[in-house]
């Protein structure tokens, strides 16, 4: 574990709805495994969800589950948290997370605790906008984030995953930019071996890892694979995620007579490591936050097809270290996957470059540093303003 010398011992709240496997809490988890000892941290959350309990305690991180048991229990949540925060006094709190945002803001607020936001999710995004009014659950959406607005003045400083998630959260929230911090996500890079190509047998693989939901690409990625094959081009794809639409997806593909092309594998324990059985790595998310995913993706140093949101380009760019393809777009995600096909060997040194820039950027020791000295700065008060957002960025 790296440490660092700082010369300030600080008490460091970190609140989150779960524990449950997200990115989230592995990214929370990974960063204060590299905190110095000079930081006191616990991290303290609300709900049921306790996947990643056994990973925190063996990284020594000591844990308060608060124990809600439905999401109406918003009221005993804050007085559990000004309960806590009364009796062990910390520094500063770092909230991440809807309802732990929500309940952390109120309490520290009440306690004249300082506090720290977190945007991991373009949480207001046209796209996202869009998807709730088709589901009809637009009118919740707004009053949530009417409350999001309404306590946005409590955090002294916002830390966002990337800058496009930045700009767009503030710009909902109606933030000044100079009260935020970009800080990317990272991984603790020792751990992934470099990629080789597996066995061509003919056959190229493309590699999805993720959640089974409709904003994740998993529809456009099916109708492509369909065109693909109906274009007689030799390919399979592998599937390596859960959730309520495998079945539906299951469908889909018996209904076309994609079950020798397509394979659903459902959840995995560590579908990072799947990456490493295909040939090219595809990711054609409509919005993400950060994506954990992408940036493991580019550690390994496979070849990477994504989608050209703002987060992605933030991570690679195209023709460099990656083919990106217009968001949502069949016939140029169609194209994509065709020139890896049909042109392998041209795609491979894409991977190899984005290995480099991800060594260089989004090593978890260099990430955890950044964190850590950005809260040391907030509970010193003296941020260093030239490394805040400014409108020029």
């Amino acid at each position: 574990m790296a440490t660092y010398k700082l010369h300030y011992n600080m008490k460091v709240f970190f609140t989150l709805d779960t524990l449950s496997i997200g990115g989230t809490e592995r990214s929370t988890l990974d960063i204060l495994s590299y905190f110095s000892k000079d930081t006191q941290v616990k991290v303290i959350y609300f709900y049921k969800g306790h996947e990643l309990k056994e990973a925190y305690e063996q990284a020594g991180i000591p844990l308060h589950y608060v124990g809600l048991k439905t999401g109406k229990s918003f009221l005993q949540g804050i007085k559990a948290l000004i309960s806590i925060i009364r009796t062990e006094k910390p520094d500063l709190v770092v909230s991440s997370i809807a309802r732990a945002d929500l309940m952390s803001r109120i309490a520290c607020f009440i306690t004249r605790t300082k506090i720290i936001g977190t945007f991991v999710n373009d949480s207001y995004g046209d796209i996202r906008v869009e998807e709730h009014k088709k589901r009809k659950t637009y009118i919740k959406f707004m009053y949530a984030w009417s409350l999001d607005k309404l306590t946005s003045f409590v955090p002294k400083y916002w830390i966002a995953n990337c800058k496009s998630i930045a700009f767009s959260n503030a710009k909902a929230l109606g933030l000044n930019l100079n009260k935020l911090k970009v800080i990317y996500r990272g991984r603790e890079t020792a751990k992934f071996p470099v990629w080789q190509a597996p066995e061509f047998n003919g056959k190229i693989k493309f590699v999805f890892v993720g959640r089974l939901m409709e904003r994740k690409g998993v529809y456009e990625l099916l109708e492509v694979s369909k065109m693909l094959h109906e274009d007689k081009l030799n390919f399979q794809l592998d599937i390596f995620g859960g959730g309520n639409m495998q079945s539906e997806l299951q469908k889909i593909i018996e209904d076309n007579g994609l079950q020798n092309i397509i394979t659903l594998h459902g959840t995995v324990q560590q579908g990072w490591k799947k990456i490493y059985e295909g040939h090219c790595f595809v990711f054609p998310s409509w919005y993400e936050g950060f994506s954990g995913s992408l940036v493991e993706a580019m550690i390994t140093g496979i070849p990477i097809i994504a989608s050209d949101i703002p987060m992605n380009k933030e991570a690679v760019t195209d023709g460099k270290t990656a083919i990106l393809f217009k968001v949502k777009d069949k016939q140029q995600l169609f194209e994509s996957m065709k020139k890896v096909i049909t042109n392998y060997d041209d795609v491979l040194e894409l991977g190899k470059n984005a290995r480099e820039e991800a060594l260089a950027r989004f090593d978890i020791s260099i990430i955890a540093h950044q964190y850590e000295r950005f809260l040391k700065s907030v509970v010193n008060e003296n941020v260093d303003r030239s490394q805040l957002l400014q409108k020029e960025d």
